[in-house]
């Protein structure tokens, strides 16, 4: 079974959504915004995710590079282009973000809006 996972970012806490092929909810929650928690939690809870969407943010590239070298699909979506499909919501909450973005990036979702970005390369 195909599925899908947003992710919406925060400082301390990560919420995450959980998609199926067909669109319905499978996992709502969050987690500690940390690498190996999330990667922990997709793992438990969207073991054949193919797409991970991820706003572009102060955090993503970190996230970014720490996520896809534990192997996890990761789609960066630009944010200004993100927040105008999610400010369509009624309801607009952390989890419910996670849920747009999940949307966003899954194939389900209209090409127009799976306007994704590069995260930038981390140098030290």
């Amino acid at each position: 079974m195909t599925q899908y996972v947003g992710l919406d970012v925060s400082l301390k806490e990560t919420k995450l959504h959980v998609l199926d092929e067909a669109g319905n909810r499978v996992w709502r929650g969050g987690c500690a915004t940390d690498p190996a928690a999330i990667a922990a939690a997709v793992r438990r809870y969207a073991p054949t995710a193919v797409r991970i969407g991820l706003e572009t943010g102060p955090l993503t590239t970190w996230l970014w590079t720490a996520l896809t070298a534990e192997g996890l699909p990761m789609v960066c979506l630009d944010a200004r282009h993100a927040k105008k499909a999610l400010d369509m919501k009624v309801n607009k909450t952390d989890a419910n973000d996670a849920e747009g973005l999940a949307h966003l990036g899954s194939r389900a979702a209209a090409p127009c809006w799976q306007r994704r970005c590069l995260a930038p390369a981390v140098s030290y």
